[in-house]
Formats: structure tokens, sequence, C-alpha cells
């Protein structure tokens, strides 16, 4: 039987240094799973095959059922698999509102039902994350801890049923990993952001941060 995501014999180099090496897992649609190893063991490149932004020199990468190797970044968001970046690049001169709409450019027919359409679900995605008070501001004003925030909303917005996180905790203090730890596992179970999903999103997250993660996730893959 098919796996949610099933990775089969990745495989990819850069000249003469192989970053991913015959690497094989699958990930069903109500798992949680990390993703850790040490530096340069090839996390980041993995990651970046799945999502598109690399191409794979051997093996398969299907999402439900379906290969998508090859496939290009947008095309991949569009069939339901969001990331967010360890280092969070927001257009700092934009409001923050409209940092997370952007996400949700590439559908819609008529403009105006459109807008209104994508205003509203970025306005979810940053209520659920806890910064809709600051909407309106420019994203220059956040915090670190309210980047990484951003970047959880912007990736929501999108919808994804697979959401990758690539280090979410990375240079966030005890209280605010505590805080974004509880907040990927309601997110997960459907929380209070269900009115934009049935059930939450399977994870894979990557993270050095191994306490607070193991205790989120249903499993680990160590590279």
């Amino acid at each position: 039987m098919a796996g949610f995501v099933e990775i089969e014999k990745l495989t990819k180099t850069f000249g003469g240094l192989t970053a991913v090496k015959d690497v094989s897992f699958r990930i069903e649609r109500d798992e949680m799973v990390g993703l850790i190893g040490q530096n340069g063991s090839g996390k980041t490149t993995l990651i970046r095959l799945i999502i598109g932004m690399l191409k794979a020199d051997h093996g398969f990468i299907r999402f439900k059922g379906e290969s998508i190797l090859g496939h290009s970044p947008w095309d991949i968001v569009k069939k339901g698999i969001g990331m967010t970046h360890q280092v969070v690049r927001p257009f700092r001169e934009m409001d923050i509102l409209a940092n997370v709409m952007v996400g949700c450019l590439g559908s819609g027919k008529k403009r105006g039902e459109w807008i209104k359409r994508i205003e509203s679900k970025a306005m979810d995605a940053l209520e659920f994350c806890g910064i809709s008070d600051m909407a309106r501001e420019p994203a220059s004003v956040l915090s670190h801890g309210d980047l990484k925030r951003l970047e959880i909303a912007r990736a929501l917005a999108t919808d994804p049923e697979l959401l990758i996180l690539d280090e979410p905790f990375g240079g966030l203090n005890p209280y605010e990993t505590d805080l974004l730890a509880k907040s990927l596992k309601r997110l997960h179970k459907g929380g209070r952001f269900g009115r934009l999903h049935t059930e939450g999103p399977a994870m894979l997250i990557v993270e050095h941060k191994l306490a607070e993660l193991m205790r989120i996730v249903d499993k680990v893959i160590v590279l």
C-alpha cells in the first residue's frame, strides 16, 4: 500500500561530493517526523530535493501516490507541500499581512474575490501564529521569534498537507521554543486553524534541539 510520502533510494551529488545517498523512508498522513543528523549529513539537501529546489540524480519521491520528481517548487506547493526556511527573508518594507498573502498568489479568476479570499486566509494563518495584531506593521519590526512565526504563517497560508520545517526552533529562547512546539502540535491535530484544514498537516521537521523535537514527533529519521 502506498504511503502518503515515499522517498526511495534518493541520491544527490555535487561534483565528486555525494550529499545524499540511497535515502529511503515513508511519512504517513497522520505523522510528525523528525529529521536529524550531524552537520553535513545531507538534511538540507534532502528537503530541498523534496520541495523541488534541487533535482535528484537517482531515486523517487512520491506524494499521495504521484511522482513529484523533477516538478518545479511552485507546482509542488500547489500539490500540497509547504516549507519554512531556517533563515527567514521577509519583504521587510511590506506589511506582515502582505508577506503572507504573497505565498498565496497563483490562483483565482475574479481578482476582487481572489484578493478577499487570500487576505482572509492570510489573517487566519497570522492569528494561529499569534501575530495577527501586527498584521499592518512592516515586517522589519518583528523580533527573531516573531519572524519564525511569520515564516510558518506564510507556509500555512498555502494549505499544505505536508509541512516541512527547517530548524524552526533555531535562535529561539526556551520560552519561545516551548510555545512554538505546542503550536506545531496543536496545528498537526487540527487545532483552531481548522477553518483551513479538516485535519492538520503531516510534518517533517529538521532540528538540532533534540530534546524539544522528541517531545512532539512520532518517529525520527537519522542521516
